[in-house]
């Protein structure tokens, strides 16, 4: 058995995984319908930052703005994952557009993505895990 295979996250750690990594998940909801879509992102300054072509992530940002975001890594010996919660908008104003696209935000598919949304973040979570055996489940 690991000692402590479960550990919670500090902010500050959390926000400096989120980071180091360029893939997270977000979900979305609308009329009850839960969605989650795979995004490239940047994160920093309190934010989540992806770009998105026409279709239903924006769709469904646009009917409801309270989302979910979550980016994980793993190794052989252990992982982490973050979960942030917060609203989203798409980015509409030419200086926030333009400061957008000073960022190191490039899709990782050719498809033409015009949209810029953005996640002010809320809250934010996070636990390391360390791997090892599963403990005997029912000891004799």
């Amino acid at each position: 058995m690991v000692d402590n295979a479960v550990q919670e996250l500090a902010i500050d750690e959390a926000w400096k995984l989120l980071g180091d990594v360029e893939l997270g998940r977000i979900a979305l909801s609308v009329n009850g319908q839960p969605d989650i879509f795979p995004v490239n992102f940047y994160a920093g300054e309190g934010r989540i930052l992806f770009r998105t072509g026409e279709g239903t992530k924006l769709s469904e940002i646009v009917v409801n703005e309270n989302v979910a975001f979550e980016a994980d890594a793993h190794t052989d010996a252990g992982g982490w994952s973050v979960v942030a919660k917060g609203t989203a908008r798409v980015l509409v104003s030419t200086r926030d557009v333009a400061a957008a696209d000073e960022l190191p935000l490039r899709p990782w598919i050719p498809t033409m993505k015009y949209n810029y949304v953005e996640i002010s973040v809320t809250e934010i979570t996070g636990r390391r895990f360390l791997f090892g055996p599963e403990p005997e489940r029912y000891p004799v």
